[in-house]
């Protein structure tokens, strides 16, 4: 089984989750303890921040 290189960084990931809420999870069971609407949630969050980013900086 190959292993996936993650996209986003340790640190952004645990911002998001604690910003989201189930950093505690993470904590506790690792990353694949989170649920998929966690993790969905998690990108999305990714998203409007790069968005947001992105918009500023066109400005």
């Amino acid at each position: 089984m190959s292993r996936r290189r993650s996209v986003m960084s340790e640190q952004l990931k645990t911002e998001l989750a604690k910003d989201l809420g189930f950093y505690g999870k993470v904590q506790q069971e690792g990353w694949g303890g989170i649920t998929t609407k966690d993790a969905g949630n998690m990108v999305k969050r990714a998203i409007q921040i790069a968005e947001q980013a992105a918009s500023k900086s066109q400005q």
